[in-house]
């Protein structure tokens, strides 16, 4: 096979990247093209961005309740529940798993978790979890109905260690995907979205680097008098820029021959705003994430009276979508017909990032329990504290009346006071 012809079979893979995974970053690298200088996790900014989302998910624990006549419980574990939020698998727990997942989506557009199950006692049961990286999978769409239904999706997992192939079903694989999408199967990554403007913050910050690296001084001119050969020329600038360049170097004094004028080129007015440009595009892949300018360390229009005002708004823009749609894509894999007749579901505890002071944690618990939203052993159980005996009981103010009877009162009184003011009336007589 020749040369055109790896092209294009490769240029064809590249084309379909939105249905098969494949990158136009792995036809570079085919090529013999570094894409490394050019990584987006390189920029500082797209670095935070995935840190905060990876971290704040791996922070999450998730719950497995049931929806009954009486409201929503907590149901009792299953081995996939013990699964998910005690080991996945024999080398990553629950944190790891999410977090990895959320990385991967987030700097890929999807995310996959390979869901291993063996058949035991007439019903396939899921054993572990598996991620899997994204930028080895490839989703296949079977839209001529070879592996016997139309339209089914399936994904070739190629394993980077030992470069096995293995194919999944759809059922078997939890498919995690970012909110920009046109076909419902695959998401876009924000870097691919905004590659432009990461890759522009990215060559600031190699901007920025070669700046500290002199020694924050701009180019020089030197002049000298008499005509120099290349390998001169070149000897004479290295002379002068061990000497003058570098931070080492920084307020010296250096001996210049009669001849030879050294004079260095001013910071032009773009020079100056350069700050201030790479600045804003920070904000601008901070927002595209659903990142608040105070996560990204940059507290000079912060407006959050409280670090928990801070959180609160961050799970709202960046997370609560994302939570959601992963919920759903849990609820619909990893539970059987049963369960999800039942109305079990799993669900992530957002609250657990919401942190508040001791004084507002107790304040907000003490309230709760005079006013029967919790019993004062669910409060204890906010504290880490054992149930007490007698502390699951609703309680209240005896003074409280149902919104119904509010005003009831007044009328008792009124009829009272008339059938005194009457008795008095006929003793008189």
């Amino acid at each position: 096979m020749n040369f055109i012809q790896r092209f294009r079979i490769a240029w064809k893979n590249a084309a379909t990247s939105t249905v098969s995974g494949y990158t136009d970053e792995k036809l570079l690298e085919w090529l013999g093209i570094s894409t490394e200088s050019t990584k987006a996790t390189s920029e500082a900014t797209y670095y935070t961005c995935l840190k905060r989302l990876s971290e704040t998910m791996g922070m999450l624990p998730l719950k497995y309740y049931q929806q009954t006549e009486k409201g929503r419980i907590r149901a009792d574990p299953t081995n996939v529940t013990r699964l998910m939020t005690l080991r996945p698998n024999p080398y990553v727990t629950p944190s790891t798993m999410w977090s990895t997942m959320m990385l991967n989506k987030q700097h890929y557009g999807n995310a996959y978790i390979w869901l291993r199950r063996v058949y035991y006692k007439g019903k396939y049961h899921i054993v572990d979890m598996w991620n899997m990286q994204s930028d080895c999978v490839q989703v296949i769409r079977d839209d001529a109905g070879i592996f016997g239904y139309t339209g089914g999706l399936y994904y070739q997992y190629s394993d980077p260690v030992t470069g096995k192939q293995y194919m999944f079903r759809n059922g078997d694989v939890l498919h995690f995907k970012t909110w920009f999408t046109f076909d419902g199967i695959m998401g876009a990554p924000v870097r691919t979205i905004l590659k432009a403007l990461v890759d522009g913050s990215g060559a600031s910050q190699q901007y920025m680097n070669a700046l500290y690296s002199n020694g924050l001084t701009s180019t020089s001119v030197l002049q000298y008098t008499g005509d120099l050969d290349d390998k001169r020329q070149t000897a004479l600038v290295d002379k002068y820029m061990n000497a003058f360049a570098g931070p080492k170097n920084a307020g010296k004094m250096i001996p210049v021959p009669t001849g030879i004028t050294i004079t260095p080129m001013k910071m032009s007015n773009v020079d100056a705003q350069f700050f201030e440009l790479k600045k804003y595009s920070a904000l601008q892949i901070a927002a595209a994430f659903g990142i608040n300018p105070n996560q990204i360390n940059d507290y000079e229009k912060s407006s959050y009276s409280s670090s928990e005002a801070m959180t609160l708004d961050f799970l709202v823009s960046g997370m609560t979508y994302s939570l959601k749609s992963d919920e759903e894509e849990i609820n619909a894999k990893v539970q059987s017909l049963d369960e999800i007749n039942a109305n079990y579901f799993y669900k992530f505890n957002e609250k657990a990032v919401l942190r508040m002071t001791a004084k507002d944690q107790m304040q907000v618990l003490k309230d709760g329990v005079n006013n029967a939203i919790y019993t004062p052993n669910e409060a204890r159980d906010y504290l880490d504290k054992p149930a007490a005996t007698g502390g699951d009981v609703l309680m209240c103010n005896g003074n409280y009346i149902p919104i119904t009877q509010v005003g009831s009162q007044y009328n008792k009184t009124a009829q009272g006071t008339n059938a005194q003011e009457g008795g008095n009336a006929d003793g008189g007589n």
